[in-house]
């Protein structure tokens, strides 16, 4: 009432009532949408730079880790193996510096109007671009280093033979190339990148009026990420199993030094594959179901919601670039040994966590082996 009486008062007896009101909603749409804009790009802000400061921490870390342990390594499938690693990890920095400073801008700016968040431009264009790239280049290198440990656990021989670093080089630009040729596949008229909400990234066009090649296109990128998770799931598994055979017929007193290499390799892909399904498992699905029910016209009043999950799913999926370099950070082999090496001290000494750190201290030979 007091606020009405405020308004009432303040209205001008010339001006007819309705225009007055007419006025004061006006006023109010425009304060409402300046403090959104204001709450935009404050929090906005946060939102972006601390992710990508702490990932491109993490990957620089990474990136000092792997190359000096393959400055130092003389073992051909350690050193593939870490090629590999360092590749991703090199993928992973530049997927957070590229779309991160796109997107970074486009909270400074305060979005694109929901208006025009269904158009797009060059900047929109590059920006989806770069996430589809980014996005792909993490899923096939996962995909192929645990093909290539399976082969190295399970045909050693053949794998000697057949893997080199010309072609393990080979396989990484072929894997960027098909990358990069998905990603651009919008500018061959199949799929398109637009605004999504809140106005502030670009991604492919699942939600609003779709064609049959917005769906196509959300069908091969959801497909071949899902097909790269479940070939890396199965690859590590097979390795993983013929690891614990191998471990399980090792005679007492046998040399098996070789075989803690590839469990130390084992390990890490495995928690590389566990982080990549976790993080786009619901970005691949959501954009898939997303497009569908765009397409067959029942999403209806659950728009907001299909809104909201592929927001979620974009925010999880960054996070895999900002987890896998602490795969390599926390699963080596080092770490490893001293973590299963305090484990079996606290079981033998009932949980004095002090006695088992004086224990735990590698021997000379362990740390020249680092």
């Amino acid at each position: 009432m007091l606020a009405l009486s405020c308004c009432n008062s303040s209205s001008s007896p010339l001006i007819p009532r309705s225009l007055n009101v007419s006025r004061g909603k006006m006023a109010a749409r425009v304060a409402l949408q300046m403090s959104q804009q204001g709450n935009l790009t404050t929090g906005g802000v946060v939102v972006v730079v601390l992710p990508m400061t702490l990932g491109i921490v993490s990957n620089i870390v990474a990136l000092f880790i792997l190359a000096n342990a393959y400055s130092l390594q003389r073992r051909r499938s350690k050193a593939t193996f870490l090629l590999f690693a360092t590749s991703l990890v090199v993928t992973d920095f530049m997927g957070h510096v590229i779309p991160g400073a796109l997107v970074l801008r486009l909270y400074l700016s305060g979005g694109v109007r929901p208006e025009d968040s269904g158009s797009s431009d060059a900047m929109c264009q590059f920006l989806g671009g770069s996430m589809v790239f980014f996005g792909l280049c993490p899923l096939f290198m996962g995909c192929a280093m645990a093909a290539e440990r399976c082969l190295g656990v399970t045909q050693p021989l053949l794998h000697s033979s057949l893997v080199t670093t010309t072609r393990t080089k080979m396989c990484l630009s072929a894997i960027w190339l098909a990358a990069l040729c998905v990603a651009l596949l919008p500018c061959l008229q199949l799929g398109s990148y637009t605004y999504q909400d809140p106005g502030t990234w670009c991604f492919i066009q699942v939600l609003g009026d779709i064609h049959e090649a917005d769906v196509a296109f959300v069908v091969l990128f959801s497909g071949v990420g899902l097909t790269s998770l479940a070939v890396a799931v199965v690859c590590n598994s097979i390795s993983g199993l013929t690891l614990v055979l191998a471990r399980l017929r090792r005679k007492p007193g046998s040399h098996h030094s070789a075989k803690s290499h590839d469990i130390e390799m084992v390990v890490q892909l495995v928690g590389i594959t566990v982080t990549s399904c976790i993080c786009w498992c619901p970005l691949l699905i959501f954009g898939l179901m997303s497009a569908m029910h765009s397409y067959t016209g029942s999403t209806g009043e659950e728009l907001s919601n299909y809104k909201m999950l592929l927001v979620m799913g974009v925010r999880l999926a960054t996070w895999n670039q900002i987890l896998d370099p602490w795969v390599y950070i926390l699963l080596r082999r080092t770490i490893l040994r001293k973590i299963y090496l305090i484990a079996k001290c606290q079981a033998g000494l009932g949980g004095n966590l002090f006695g088992c750190l004086d224990t735990t201290s590698p021997p000379q030979s362990e740390k020249n082996e680092k």
